[in-house]
């Protein structure tokens, strides 16, 4: 259904496709724009209906739009051993646990890495990139990144040999988007109402709306955020910064529209009533809610320094932000201001394309506090190899501009850096400024604390993402801030669950990872107050395993080119076993193949 409830005509920007044979009866607003959230005929609101199939196949296909074949002997697969195997024109993950053949599509919808490089654990297996896992019985997405499921596929075992049977839609777009309700929320006339609203159309935003349809809530979803864009993939931001929107979305249009999540662009909320369910825009428009999810995310830190007013120093937040910073970069001198994640992405990205890339740092070395001292400095070779010029500890003390563009960063150890353009990384803070009268709980540092089922300290309001602390279960539930994209995701599904009163609870363990240079870094767990740093490997070559210990436990671990260590430790954690640093410091892995991981 589109549009579920018609509202008064005002000057948000919604995100909303009509038809093909709709667009000519579009209203249009006061200010002569249109406005495809009310269409009004007879002063009567009307809501069209669209019949537009999505990506997911039919799941009774036809005889002729199937492939069977047999695949392999019984025999060939031992328990606890996955194959890809050729079907027709394209390919599947054969899976044998406790004697049952599963057939999954073979790649992990989130970024396509091969699931059969991943690991097997407990029903289901886990990418070995990004840590998604999938259940091997429905293919169903069970944590963490990514939107969709994989396809499932029939399977038979005849005289010793294994068939496989599959949809050849389903072999090509190796995805499958969940069922998932419409909204069929009754409303006459204008209303200004809503069943859910969303402030905030990160992942956590974006996956709560998804979670409640697929949970077969049907009455009314608002998602609104300050963004002009649909949700976007925002982490590729920093790791290409030339991507253009569109490439970036996370979900079409048409997608949106189909299951009547309503999406208010450049939508700024300034008043949270909690008392009378209401929230107040910048411009005035009010929207009342019966639950509410706020998933404000953060926004950057900024320079203070002297200069601070001149062009051409950005942080990034938007496409964009990342699309100027690349346009004006090329050819010029770049200086990154923080060798944070955020900052280090920039600079790897930017190297082939300015003149030069310097980074300025207050630490010692690169990701010192998140990876350690001999980690981040394996890092930073890797860096200087590339052309990338450190200041290290110190930070900028001037911008120095001609005719109003930055010209010189001035660092505070005298030090004069040529530089055309600036790129920022120094933090970010949680954007809860709006809340601060609101009656919703803040920490010293502005976060929302919510307990283990993303809830605030008001009933029917829940927090997820960035601007959170929450109870980390496998951490003794000590509450944290972890602004990770696979949290945000994670956290957006629980909170989803728990409006609707499913009582569900924050288990995921925390895992993300980063790219420079072509080689990717891989990180589990939560490792803040670590101790110890155990290596295996060889860290000159980039090639090697950190464990990060607090007292005799292991409580995070991090990898380049050791695939997929980091996915099985995460897998170890997820089972709740606890990994103790005798384990690690002996070299012997062989504890990652026992029973649970």
């Amino acid at each position: 259904v589109l549009g579920c409830a018609a509202l008064p005509t005002v000057e948000l920007k919604i995100e909303v496709v009509l038809p093909e044979k709709e667009r000519g009866k579009e209203e249009l607003s006061a200010s002569g724009k249109g406005s495809p959230r009310a269409y009004q005929g007879n002063g009567t609101a009307r809501h069209f209906h669209t019949e537009e199939r999505l990506s997911t196949p039919h799941p009774y296909p036809s005889p002729q739009d199937c492939v069977e074949a047999a695949v392999c002997h019984v025999k060939d697969l031992e328990n606890g051993q996955m194959r890809e195997v050729e079907l027709g024109w394209g390919k599947v993950l054969l899976v044998k646990d406790n004697g049952e053949f599963h057939a999954l599509g073979h790649k992990c919808p989130h970024y396509g890495a091969p699931l059969v490089k991943g690991v097997l654990s407990r029903g289901r297996v886990r990418c070995p990139w990004h840590g998604a896992c999938f259940n091997i019985s429905t293919g169903d997405l069970e944590d963490f990144p990514g939107l969709d499921s994989l396809h499932k596929f029939q399977v038979k075992i005849e005289k010793e040999k294994v068939y496989v049977r599959a949809s050849k839609q389903a072999l090509q777009l190796q995805r499958r988007t969940k069922v998932m309700a419409k909204c069929i929320s009754p409303s006459a006339g204008y209303s200004s109402s809503t069943n859910v609203l969303i402030v905030g159309a990160g992942a956590a935003g974006l996956v709560c709306a998804e979670t409640l349809r697929q949970e077969g809530f049907s009455d009314r979803i608002v998602l609104c955020t300050l963004d002009r864009h649909l949700p976007y993939d925002r982490p590729k931001l920093s790791k290409s910064l030339d991507t253009q929107p569109e490439q970036l979305a996370l979900r079409p249009k048409e997608f949106f529209r189909a299951y009547g999540i309503e999406v208010l662009t450049e939508a700024q909320v300034v008043t949270l009533d909690v008392r009378n369910k209401k929230v107040v825009f910048k411009d005035g428009f009010k929207l009342e809610y019966s639950k509410l999810l706020l998933a404000p995310g953060s926004s950057p830190k900024t320079l203070s320094c002297k200069g601070k007013e001149v062009e051409n120093v950005f942080t990034i937040r938007t496409p964009e932000d990342a699309n100027r910073v690349v346009r004006l970069a090329r050819g010029r001198n770049v200086v990154v201001v923080g060798a944070g994640f955020l900052g280090m992405e920039v600079a790897a990205y930017l190297t082939e394309k300015a003149h030069s890339v310097s980074v300025v740092e207050l630490e010692e070395t690169p990701f010192r506090r998140f990876l350690g001292e001999r980690v981040g400095r394996a890092l930073m070779k890797m860096f200087e190899n590339n052309r990338v010029k450190f200041y290290m500890q110190t930070e900028v003390s001037e911008l120095r501009g001609q005719e109003g563009k930055l010209k010189e960063v001035v660092l505070k150890s005298s030090k004069v850096v040529r530089a055309d353009v600036c790129v920022v990384g120094i933090g970010a803070v949680p954007a809860t400024g709006f809340l601060r009268q609101s009656g919703i709980g803040l920490d010293s540092r502005g976060f929302i604390p919510v307990n283990k089922m993303m809830q605030t300290n008001v009933p029917g309001v829940f927090a997820a993402g960035d601007a959170v602390t929450f109870p980390l279960a496998w951490r003794n539930n000590r509450k944290v801030n972890i602004p990770h994209w696979q949290m945000a995701h994670a956290q957006g599904r629980v909170a989803a669950q728990n409006m609707l009163a499913q009582e569900a609870e924050m288990t995921t363990v925390p895992y993300l990872w980063t790219a420079m240079f072509g080689k990717s870094l891989r990180y589990a767990g939560y490792g803040e107050g670590f101790d110890d740093v155990i290596i295996q490997g060889d860290l000159e070559e980039l090639k090697f395993v950190a464990f990060y210990t607090k007292g005799d436990e292991v409580i995070a671990v991090a990898s380049m080119n050791y695939d997929p260590i980091v996915s099985k430790v995460a897998e170890v954690l997820a089972s709740g076993r606890a990994i103790r640093k005798r384990e690690v410091e002996t070299g012997d892995m062989s504890w990652l193949t026992g029973k649970g991981s």
